[in-house]
């Protein structure tokens, strides 16, 4: 007896992944502590759409100036999570990503509609709306329970990474 095995052509790409835990989104993005700003991607259409969740707790570095006795999060650190979650889309279709960044190129019609506290949990929702060979442009929204917290259109570029020296010498003053 022989088993059947399924007609496949060589274009056949493995399906993509539809989320991604943490270890596999910071092998995208080239942020890390206190600047990553998704903790899982819950759902991906690659090319067109992705949904990401952030859990805001009280330990965010942020909220120890951001206001004592009122903590919230800041407005561009929501836009940048829409950017951060449009750059685990984007890198994920770039083969040599390894060598390449992710840089913002303009933000558009931000809004900031209510409050985000510690305790909540941001669904951070990216739709492409432009895609083109070295740049994206990307309509993100925020939900907290389901309410609108901020939106925005976000653009972004891939640029080579190019690592500088930093001199680290100090003259003296003598």
């Amino acid at each position: 007896m022989t088993e059947s095995i399924p007609d496949q052509s060589h274009d056949d790409k493995p399906a993509s992944p539809k989320t991604m835990d943490i270890l596999e989104i910071m092998s995208l993005l080239p942020h890390r502590y206190p600047f990553l700003l998704i903790d899982r991607v819950i759902e991906i259409e690659p090319r067109h759409r992705i949904v990401a969740i952030k859990n805001v707790t009280i330990n965010e570095q942020f909220f120890q100036g951001h206001f004592p006795g009122y903590p919230i999060m800041p407005g561009v650190l929501m836009v940048e999570a829409i950017a951060q979650v449009g750059g685990a889309l984007l890198l994920a279709e770039i083969p040599d990503r390894d060598s390449k960044l992710m840089v913002f190129t303009s933000i558009e019609n931000a809004r900031f509609r209510r409050p985000v506290t510690p305790g909540d949990q941001l669904r951070i929702e990216v739709t492409v709306l432009n895609w083109r060979s070295r740049g994206v442009k990307m309509g993100g929204k925020i939900t907290v329970d389901g309410k609108p917290v901020c939106d925005a259109t976000v653009m972004c570029q891939i640029v080579p990474r190019v690592t500088k020296k930093v001199d680290t010498t100090v003259e003296s003053a003598e």
